[in-house]
């Protein structure tokens, strides 16, 4: 009879075994067979190897399934990575923004910095709906700015239209399809008026901006860094993979990590981890609320929490898909330059989309605007904008990708205010938001984007049968 070591090993053994045979087609670069018109060519999708199937079978077998020791290590690693205080994980990166932003309603911090129902977190109008629904689903006022149609991202021109003395309290946006907004601007922006400023980083794992400082010196750090907090996705679409999952990054400021960990853990206010009960050594000591003195700890609970966490085995998977991480973002660099290449010639049609501070592309290069910051997209998707001048609509674009078996998507919401959900929040409380200018740059992202996938998975066979696919389809109008 084996012993249970030599059982795990030949459970592992045939694990990577299997896993080499049945999962070709999520390998890196697509080690399978393509079909044109038959084989689907994802948008995005879950990249991997019998590496990450092995560690999460290695974990079930040891069978501690809530948050533990890999969950640990792949918060520590996935820190170091981004060069911050501490990561945290939660179950997904809508759960990263809703815990991020209702750590910073805590009573614990000052009243100057405390977000109170009421208070204006100024954000921009196209892109995810879970980037904004923490503001509103905590009683705060979204201020709704444009989007620069070109990159995605937040127009930081009407900054100032949008400031309110005593009532303005953050920013919150996301870098766009892996583009990073103009971080030289807002951080200026947030500093001056003493704001908090939460980078949605959940498409941008691994995009860098650099920017002049005062003293002339060049600082280049990864987006998720600059802000005071921070929020990484982890489902199969998105740079690395848990299956689902998400992280809060914790910048700079430790005493944010007990707040953070607080509304993830339902609430409570003890501060131990799992497995530990008297890391304060007053567990019994407290006298807090309106509870007796000693109280236990563990059981006082200070915020109105939630339990957000993930389990263990999707962390051991993450620990996987880190190592990864440096050739998963190049592959994406790579492909993204491929398509602008190789569909060029379709300017007529096509307007491209541009890294921030970017002016034009050529074939050797960016030429860069005159700020002296620089921006290094880990691409979450290859943008287009339908001119509309061309013989046909993006929702056409759309239909004969899709026929074609090609992935694509919208910029996901759209102009968010045109979505019936925020429709309904205006007509039933119209004192719900604010909205600063008309909104044409969220409503040309609506009416003519579209984007393409740039992921690892793609092989160069699925890149070349959709830049035919697209010159057809134009060729054909």
């Amino acid at each position: 009879m084996k012993t249970p070591k030599e059982l795990r090993a030949e459970i592992l053994r045939l694990t990577r075994d299997y896993s080499s045979q049945v999962h070709r087609a999520q390998r890196p670069g697509g080690d399978m067979e393509f079909v044109p018109g038959e084989t689907m060519v994802p948008y995005a999708g879950r990249v991997f190897t019998e590496d990450e199937v092995e560690a999460g079978v290695g974990s079930m077998l040891d069978f501690w399934l809530t948050l533990g020791a890999e969950g640990e290590e792949f918060e520590r690693l996935l820190g170091e990575f981004l060069g911050v205080k501490r990561s945290i994980l939660v179950n997904s990166g809508s759960s990263a923004n809703l815990v991020a932003f209702s750590s910073l309603t805590s009573q614990k911090l000052p009243p100057e910095k405390r977000i109170r129902p009421g208070d204006e977190v100024i954000t921009c109008a196209a892109g995810f709906p879970t980037t904004v629904a923490p503001i509103i689903q905590n009683g705060a006022v979204p201020v709704f700015l444009d989007n620069d149609p070109v990159t995605g991202n937040i127009d930081t021109r009407s900054l100032e239209d949008a400031f309110s003395a005593g009532k303005t309290k953050a920013v919150m946006c996301a870098h766009t399809l892996g583009n990073p907004y103009d971080l030289r601007t807002i951080l200026d922006f947030c500093e001056r008026h003493d704001l908090w400023l939460i980078e949605d980083n959940c498409d941008a794992l691994g995009s860098s901006y650099t920017r002049q400082t005062a003293d002339g010196q060049v600082q280049t750090q990864l987006t998720g860094t600059w802000g005071d907090l921070s929020t990484q996705s982890f489902y199969p679409p998105h740079h690395l993979t848990l299956g689902e999952g998400g992280a809060i990054n914790i910048v700079k400021s430790m005493p944010l990590k007990v707040l953070v960990e607080s509304f993830r853990d339902w609430g409570r206010d003890c501060w131990c981890a799992s497995g530990k009960a008297n890391t304060c050594n007053k567990r019994f000591d407290w006298q807090l609320g309106e509870l007796p003195h000693g109280y236990d700890h563990k059981y006082i609970y200070s915020h109105i929490g939630y339990n957000l966490k993930p389990l263990d085995p999707q962390a051991a998977i993450g620990r996987r898909q880190l190592e990864k991480l440096p050739q998963f973002v190049e592959a994406r660099k790579k492909n993204w330059q491929y398509l602008r290449t190789c569909l060029d010639s379709l300017g007529e049609f096509f307007e491209f989309s541009l890294p921030t501070h970017a002016k034009e592309w050529s074939r050797d290069g960016f030429l860069w605007d005159e700020s002296g910051c620089r921006t290094d997209p880990s691409w979450f998707g290859f943008m287009l904008l339908v001119r509309p001048g061309a013989p046909f609509t993006h929702t056409d674009f759309a239909k004969a990708l899709d026929a074609k078996r090609i992935g694509n998507r919208m910029l996901f919401g759209g102009n968010l205010l045109r979505q019936p959900a925020f429709v309904q929040l205006r007509q039933d409380r119209p004192n719900a938001l604010r909205i600063i200018g008309d909104l044409s740059g969220a409503d040309r992202i609506m009416n003519e984007a579209i984007f393409l996938g740039v992921y690892p998975g793609l092989s160069q066979k699925m890149l070349d049968y959709v830049i035919e696919t697209v010159r057809a389809f134009v060729r054909a109008k």
